[in-house]
């Protein structure tokens, strides 16, 4: 082995151990309630949008089992979202998510909504949690223990799984909104309200996925 190979060797150990030592440090949680046997993160996924459902997501993730870069899913890239939800979801020990529409959103407000979702959510696992790591909300209606972190998406390995699989889920459905409803562009904005997708709302007016009281001052 030459010089070159040897140093290019050291550099990915170092850089492994490096992620593994944030990743521990990301799991304070999961120690600190480890006398919990199922200990579920909770996140959500478009609570800001024009257009389009808001998404909860539920993981429950094994004491031992390691997924290399979990983090807030804003803090990654459109590609490794992608290729971590597939990892989220082979690894997991239970995977939930909830999907509440833009009707609803209208009807109950955006928070009561996102609570839904998230109860959704917890109630499409294949086993019940113990305990609830939420990322800084405590859910109303729901008989389980609950602690809720600020900026738990970058604190909680469990709570990064939850807010990556709400992420990608709802990217892929405004995706596929974008194929039904042309014109908005969708696809690329996934619903927020950027300068194209509002100059196109009010060329277009809105569509059955437009949030009606987000909008309304457009």
């Amino acid at each position: 082995m030459n010089k070159r190979e040897e140093e290019r060797r050291r550099k990915q150990r170092e850089k492994l151990e490096k992620e593994r030592a944030r990743l521990h440090e990301m799991r304070v949680y999961e120690r600190e309630y480890a006398g919990y046997r199922y200990i579920c993160g909770i996140d959500e996924a478009g609570r800001g949008p024009l257009a389009g459902p808001v998404v909860a997501g539920a993981v429950i993730l094994g004491p031992d089992t390691e997924i290399l870069y979990l983090n807030d899913s804003k803090k990654l890239s459109e590609k490794k979202r992608e290729i971590l939800y597939d990892e989220i979801m082979e690894k997991a020990a239970a995977a939930g998510i909830g999907i509440v529409s833009p009707a609803r959103i209208d009807e109950i407000n955006i928070l009561q909504a996102t609570y839904e979702a998230m109860r959704m959510a917890v109630d499409s696992l294949e086993v019940r949690p113990d305990l609830l790591l939420n990322d800084a909300v405590t859910i109303p209606e729901i008989e389980i223990l609950q602690v809720p972190i600020i900026k738990g998406d970058q604190k909680s390995v469990s709570i990064a799984a939850a807010s990556i699989i709400a992420k990608v889920t709802r990217d892929r459905l405004m995706t596929e909104y974008d194929k039904v409803i042309p014109g908005y562009d969708f696809a690329r904005h996934k619903g927020y309200g950027t300068k194209k997708h509002i100059e196109a709302l009010r060329e277009l007016g809105p569509s059955l996925i437009h949030r009606a009281t987000f909008i309304k001052n457009f």
